[in-house]
């Protein structure tokens, strides 16, 4: 059975991993793409497991990134994000994933898309699926994207050199609004459960946020028990649904992503540290394409750092009081109109994950999300040819 050869290269960025390619070396009609994808990562799979590609099973686990050359005045690149559906012939570009974006960087300098300058390259990505630009600053030794560091990612065993990543204006990133219906707050109306109150915020990525005790929740269980609870899973993608729906974002799996939150508690992580409601502001669970979140889906962590600054959401009503999150609007340095900015503490399954959100009010008075910052690390992991069987990719 002949096999098509396709240059690419496995990288892990942040708490993902993704199959890495140059857009010239993806046929242009759009199907044809897809069908590469979908036999590259091992999709579909009824049982679930990918084992026929390069996939793990998971949707943290089953991606691509598509670079090439910058369309927008401002940025060095562009790069698509496709999540790829472990079990049905699906890819979805609806939508960014921050971690992968964590590894466009490192992927442009040692392609040579970009020059390698020491000890850091800034490099400006344009991300096509959101319409947005997100500045990378990358370590660089050696003329490469640096490896070794002493950030430690929770999540990802070991340590790594810490990439900067700021999302600029991330609001409205699929909606066009950074609250889609113009409320804070909204009551959906979930079929075969009844009302719910809800939070749909869109900052890099859509997100429907619901708090833990109306589901009967704490926010810290484990995503191994929620996988577990069919009931639970098939509320929560009622919500979302829901949520979608008002948000006006219908058919995708991946976007609008559904989140619960709770006030800050003790809880076990997955590798057994405690955490203890000292160490975070708030808790929260996300689920991705069906499944719990072994960390914090980045773009939905960015999108909740964003509704804990907005006043009257369910997120930010659980935010414990910190120093590092004042709750007035003020200046911000060197700012002409109000703005906040500070961490906002994350607990999340596999640790905890600060993200600084700055919000603004406008000329107008109404509050915007200027931008956001978070920290990954990556690493090439493979480069090399992927084969794709040309009997194996679905008609």
């Amino acid at each position: 059975m002949s096999q098509r050869r396709i240059r690419a290269v496995f990288m892990r960025g942040g708490t993902s991993r993704a199959l890495f390619f140059h857009a010239a070396d993806l046929p242009p009609d759009p199907r044809e793409r897809d069908r590469i994808l979908l036999a590259a990562l091992g999709s579909p799979d009824p049982y679930g497991r990918q084992l026929d590609g390069l996939g793990g099973g998971i949707s943290s686990l089953s991606k691509a990134i598509i670079v090439g050359p910058a369309t927008h005045p401002q940025a060095d690149v562009d790069y698509t994000f496709a999540q790829v559906d472990v079990r049905e012939p699906l890819v979805d570009y609806k939508g960014n994933c921050g971690n992968c974006t964590g590894a466009v960087g490192p992927f442009a300098i040692d392609e040579r898309l970009v020059p390698a300058v020491e000890p850091i390259t800034t490099v400006r990505l344009f991300n096509t699926n959101t319409k947005k630009l997100v500045v990378a600053r990358v370590p660089v030794a050696g003329g490469e994207a640096a490896v070794e560091g002493d950030f430690e990612l929770q999540g990802v065993p070991g340590r790594g050199a810490r990439i900067a990543l700021d999302f600029l204006d991330p609001g409205g990133a699929a909606t066009g609004k950074l609250l889609p219906t113009g409320r804070p707050r909204d009551t959906l109306d979930v079929p075969g459960f009844g009302a719910l109150e809800a939070s749909l915020v869109d900052a890099t990525n859509p997100v429907v946020f619901v708090r833990a005790k109306d589901l009967g929740l704490l926010g810290t269980e484990s995503p191994e028990a929620i996988d577990r609870d069919a009931a639970l899973l098939n509320r929560l993608e009622a919500i979302r649904v829901a949520g979608a729906a008002l948000m006006r974002i219908p058919g995708s799996p991946a976007i609008p992503k559904v989140a619960f939150v709770a006030p800050a508690a003790w809880y076990r992580t997955l590798d057994g540290r405690e955490i203890t409601a000292r160490d975070v502001e708030l808790v929260a669970r996300v689920i991705s394409m069906g499944k719990c979140h072994r960390a914090f889906a980045l773009t939905a962590a960015i999108c909740l750092a964003v509704a804990a600054r907005l006043d009257g959401t369910v997120v930010s009503e659980s935010v414990a009081p910190s120093p590092l999150s004042p709750s007035p609007l003020s200046s911000p340095p060197g700012g002409e109109r109000g703005g906040r900015g500070g961490d906002v503490c994350l607990g999340h399954p596999s640790g905890t994950l600060p993200i600084a959100a700055l919000l603004e009010r406008d000329a107008a008075g109404a509050t915007v999300a200027r931008q956001v910052t978070v920290y990954r690390t990556a690493r090439r992991l493979m480069e090399g040819f992927v084969r794709v069987p040309e009997a194996r990719r679905p008609e």
